[in-house]
């Protein structure tokens, strides 16, 4: 990864390295070499939806998803539990509006050029 220093913030890789570590809250979780804490975190998805029947099973809360490793990650989309996330960009967008960060379209395309240069 490029060297972000105080000259390079123009960039949108360290534009979107700045995200990472601040308003996007993506280092609360995803922290360390491999940028994850290795531990399992309920996203409270479930406020997004209404219980129902899928199939014959009552489809409600996920309960808690193991934090996945970044390092790489631009080479092993897709991300989340059962492949529901299908992009970088879709990932960003759900953790966008779970997470209420409000990015905007400009900050989720440096947080993407960052996370391609992982």
């Amino acid at each position: 990864m490029a060297n972000c220093g105080p000259r390079s913030r123009a960039r949108p890789s360290c534009a979107g390295r700045i995200l990472f570590f601040g308003k996007a809250l993506c280092s609360s979780c995803h922290s360390g070499a491999y940028y994850t804490d290795n531990s399992t975190h309920n996203l409270q998805v479930e406020r997004f939806y209404t219980p129902r029947m899928i199939n014959g099973i009552l489809a409600t809360a996920d309960g808690p998803i193991k934090t996945f490793p970044l390092r790489g990650i631009k080479d092993s989309p897709p991300v989340l539990p059962r492949r529901r996330l299908l992009t970088l960009e879709d990932t960003i967008e759900f953790f966008n509006l779970v997470l209420e960060t409000r990015l905007s379209e400009a900050e989720k395309d440096d947080l993407l050029a960052f996370l391609d240069a992982l």
